[in-house]
């Protein structure tokens, strides 16, 4: 009953929420495949990557599934991108619409391709991108994340230690700033 509910949440935004995604360019926030990404450091079960070509920082965990999240920060820290990937035989294509849902609140974006050099082997996912304020919290207060909430593989990603990984990102842009 909660999918069903989640479903129906996930059409009725994605209908409503193409306007700030659209706003910003994929290509100015996420990272490109070739990319320079050095570890800043490791918390928790994230990494924390600078990315030297665009001088922002992003984090990121893999599960033993062989699933995976990003997510980062534009340089000025005004919008937010997550990334959500699997290697499950997914057959997401460019521009396919995606969701995610955080304790029950849906957010949805496209698929873009994997961007990071980091994510080795046969990814396929997208990003959802983001200004609200508010998705930045839900992720970093949030305790779990149902990736593709529409698909029958969907998979859930443990959101524990995020807030700490989001501040240490945000330290990371710091240093990148100065």
């Amino acid at each position: 009953m909660k999918l069903r509910h989640i479903l129906a949440l996930s059409t009725t935004l994605a209908l409503m929420t193409g306007g700030a995604a659209s706003a910003m360019e994929i290509s100015d926030i996420v990272p490109a495949s070739g990319d320079t990404l050095i570890v800043y450091k490791q918390s928790g079960d994230w990494t924390v990557y600078s990315d030297v070509d665009r001088r922002s920082c992003l984090i990121e965990r893999s599960d033993d599934d062989g699933n995976a999240m990003q997510m980062g920060l534009t340089k000025d820290l005004s919008a937010v991108y997550v990334g959500v990937f699997t290697q499950k035989d997914a057959q997401i294509d460019a521009q396919t619409p995606i969701a995610i849902a955080v304790d029950g609140k849906v957010y949805t974006g496209e698929s873009y391709g994997v961007r990071s050099g980091q994510l080795k082997g046969n990814y396929s996912g997208g990003y959802v991108l983001s200004n609200d304020p508010g998705f930045v919290e839900a992720i970093a207060k949030g305790k779990e994340l149902l990736a593709f909430p529409d698909k029958p593989w969907f998979f859930i990603i443990d959101l524990t230690g995020t807030f700490r990984a989001i501040d240490d990102a945000k330290a990371c842009q710091k240093t990148l700033a100065n």
